[in-house]
């Protein structure tokens, strides 16, 4: 693959700390490999509202970041005509056209694929041809456990497709999404251990577990079609996270710090975006805000 070619692949529903916990120990060789892992904020909470944002090339931001393509408000990766100042996009960004970045890079002469997983990406229906509807061929697998499929489906068109022709390749991930089961699994894939507005098959413990093991299980199969694009541009994220009880939450659909805060790897024209150091400097959740403000009430009750 060439340089100009571009991999974007959204993890759907992997929180940012699963990764984190599979990342720290190693177990994610293939996706580590990209780029310095980075905490982001997802654009939105819902699989659709995230996807709609990103084919305007508003991709996951690092809160107090200001590096371009880290902070999509410093500098855009995928930036699209009439969409803002372009001065601090830089060189190796892409200008593209069009209603939408996947349109933009057909009018520049990319072949388009796509695959997604969820059902925001049925092709069958109209709320799902509205995301599928921009590229060349797109593939909807069926069920939220199809990744093999996907890639295969992927890996002969890529084949088929002119040697010089550069390609723009999208997957959207369906292991990492409810009820976190991939082929071969050992466990069922019902009852689901998440479910909105929980339920006594619920579980925090659980949820964790699968996700991660799914993650783990994702790594080893996309490792051939990262391979391919490891001198392009690869962008690996989630689209949002999950609840698992917070504040008596479960699964996503509504704004929270577990559902917006996703995991970010970026790796532009064959280079790694950011540091270790950048990428652990994250801020502090919303909690520790709380145990903050605690902490000073007491303190101040105690002097009064």
């Amino acid at each position: 693959m060439a340089a100009s070619d571009v991999l974007f692949i959204s993890l759907d529903s992997c929180r940012y700390d699963t990764f984190a916990a599979a990342h720290r120990q190693g177990a994610l060789p293939h996706l580590a490999a990209i780029a310095p892992l980075h905490k982001a904020q997802a654009p939105s909470y819902f699989t659709y509202g995230s996807h709609a944002a990103f084919w305007m090339g508003f991709t996951p931001g690092v809160i107090g970041s200001e590096e371009p393509w880290l902070n999509p408000k410093v500098g855009k990766l995928f930036r699209m005509a009439f969409a803002g100042h372009a001065g601090n996009d830089g060189e190796q960004s892409f200008r593209l056209g069009g209603a939408n970045m996947v349109e933009g890079f057909r009018q520049q002469g990319y072949l388009t694929l796509g695959s997604g997983a969820v059902d925001w990406f049925n092709t069958a229906s109209e709320t799902g041809s509205v995301l599928a509807q921009p590229f060349e061929h797109f593939q909807f697998a069926g069920n939220t456990w199809s990744l093999q499929c996907q890639l295969a489906w992927l890996e002969q068109r890529l084949v088929a497709a002119p040697a010089d022709q550069p390609r723009f390749v999208f997957l959207n991930v369906g292991e990492t999404h409810v009820p976190y089961w991939h082929e071969g699994a050992s466990w069922e894939r019902w009852p689901s251990p998440c479910v909105p507005f929980g339920d006594q098959n619920c579980s925090a413990v659980e949820s964790a577990r699968r996700q991660r093991a799914c993650l783990e299980w994702v790594d080893r199969q996309l490792a051939p079609l990262l391979d391919r694009f490891r001198d392009g541009t690869v962008l690996i994220c989630a689209d949002h996270g999950d609840c698992w009880g917070e504040d008596g939450l479960w699964e996503h659909g509504i704004s929270h710090f577990a559902t917006l805060t996703v995991p970010l790897l970026l790796r532009v024209r064959g280079v790694p975006v950011g540091s270790t150091a950048s990428a652990v400097a994250i801020p502090p959740s919303p909690s520790r805000f709380r145990s903050a403000a605690s902490r000073l009430k007491r303190w101040l009750k105690a002097r009064l």
